[in-house]
């Protein structure tokens, strides 16, 4: 006889996932937009040097974002790992996750940051020449030697998310964005005293911010384990899954935050195929659809900083093989995105004049900026639970669909954009993510929903005891610029 569980239950249950996700959001989102405030802040310094150190800051950012999609296989695998771990009870694991993402992050460090200082100067006159790409190069020969502070800070971070702690990331955050925003302006003009640096002074006040915060994030990590009591427990039931030393839990690192990477890298390319439709009609289409992208951050922050609360607490049931709760965070997960995506479309639609206005006085660039957000206003709604729900299926094993649909649902969306241009003009083009985002959206539900037969949740086993399968990664945060 099947046993139906109480309403009261349901809700109480459901209010609990709720307050849980919101616990976890909230500092991952103030954590993303400080990353973005910093950013669109360094940037006005830099745009008074001119044309070419715009040009050559411009092209360091699309780097690093390319980069980013490797590092993030390490981050986000790391954090679904830790959280499965220890959802299982199984710290073996989790230390052995904890050493195998330290040497995955040398490793990942040296691999990225020694051809990209050797081949500087190529990289930045394969796409710049003259003085933007002498800048290029200049501010890369002081990024490449310390990138592995970005990366070390990215798996610093994951392993403290993983433990269910997303408030030291967003107080480092805080730190690096603070420092960034008070040492940009010291080593790129040079007031007073200092010498003007320019655009390597960009580059060098990232990188001291970047120390600086590394340093306390490892002193502060230092200090929780001295402060950790040793533990005198029985063993307990290990998961299979956990098993070898720290070069098996390397490839289960790998293997969970692939799936991540490739979803990253895949929007960073339609997203510039997009960019690329939109310059056929003009500057100011150009200039409308980034100036109405940076305003939509403010809510796509939030999406994201859902997701990344929504797998770690994903991971952690998993890994206790509570399917009920699983069940639940994916309802309350969807109820959450429902939300905040229905909000920001309403938002989107009514302050779409009033948010242009503040940034720009240009009629044309005006119009085009106005007319994207209100476009944004259909897509924000499928956005927003692709994107949180996303990380729930993720953290429970079933990447795969989820990375499917997003691809397929890009091409869908390149497609519209530029079928949509001929009749609409570039009206098409700002249609284009609403048709991708609603089939993204359906192609999830429908996979999912037929991986999911009685007692599984995303296809992952959950017959009861500790899960077997890796999660996937959550969404990280920008990087710190």
């Amino acid at each position: 006889m099947t046993r139906t569980i109480p309403r009261r239950k349901v809700w109480k249950g459901m209010r609990g996932q709720l307050r849980r996700l919101t616990a976890l959001a909230v500092p991952v989102y103030a954590e993303l937009l400080s990353g973005v405030i910093a950013s669109v802040i360094g940037a006005l310094w830099v745009a008074g040097l001119g044309g070419a150190a715009v040009a050559a800051v411009t092209l360091v950012g699309t780097v690093e974002n390319l980069l980013l999609g490797l590092v993030l296989v390490v981050a986000s695998g790391t954090s679904v790992r830790l959280s499965h771990a220890l959802g299982a009870g199984d710290h073996a694991e989790a230390a052995r996750t904890t050493r195998a993402a330290w040497r995955l992050c040398a490793a990942v460090s040296a691999a990225l940051a020694v051809p990209g200082f050797l081949l500087r100067d190529r990289l930045a006159g394969a796409f710049l020449d003259g003085e933007a790409a002498e800048q290029a190069a200049g501010y890369l020969a002081v990024a490449f030697p310390a990138f592995a502070l970005f990366v070390g800070q990215r798996v610093a971070d994951e392993l403290f998310k993983g433990a269910g702690d997303t408030r030291t990331p967003m107080r480092i955050a805080l730190l690096s964005n603070a420092l960034l925003l008070l040492l940009d302006p010291l080593l790129i003009l040079g007031p007073g005293p200092l010498p003007a640096l320019g655009v390597p002074g960009a580059a060098l006040a990232l990188v001291l911010s970047r120390a600086i915060a590394l340093a306390v994030t490892l002193r502060v990590r230092r200090g929780r384990r001295l402060r950790k009591p040793v533990r005198r427990e029985e063993p307990v039931p290990q998961d299979p899954g956990g098993t070898g030393g720290a070069g098996a839990a390397a490839v289960r690192i790998l293997r969970a935050g692939a799936p991540f990477g490739l979803d990253f890298t895949a929007r960073m390319a339609v997203g510039t195929a997009q960019l690329g439709l939109v310059a056929g009609f003009g500057v100011a289409a150009v200039a409308g659809y980034g100036l109405g992208y940076r305003v939509l951050l403010v809510a796509t922050m939030a999406f994201y900083a859902l997701r990344q609360a929504a797998a770690i607490e994903a991971a952690r049931l998993t890994g206790a093989g509570e399917v009920a709760a699983l069940h639940t965070l994916r309802r309350a997960t969807g109820r959450l995105a429902a939300l905040l995506g229905g909000v920001a479309a309403l938002l989107a639609v009514t302050l779409a004049v009033p948010l242009t206005a503040l940034f720009t006085e240009d009629r044309a660039v005006a119009a085009q900026s106005v007319g994207f957000l209100r476009s944004a206003a259909l897509y924000l709604l499928p956005y927003a639970l692709v994107v949180a729900v996303g990380g729930v299926h993720q953290a429970a094993g079933a990447g795969r669909p989820l990375v499917v649909s997003v691809l397929l649902g890009l091409g869908t969306q390149l497609a519209a954009s530029a079928a949509l241009s001929g009749p609409l003009g570039v009206s098409g083009v700002w249609l284009g993510p609403a048709v991708g985002a609603a089939v993204q959206l359906a192609l999830l539900a429908t996979m999912t929903r037929s991986r999911s037969p009685r007692g599984t949740v995303g296809g992952v086993c959950q017959g009861g005891g500790h899960g077997t399968h890796p999660g996937r990664a959550a969404d990280p945060a920008p990087a710190h610029r």
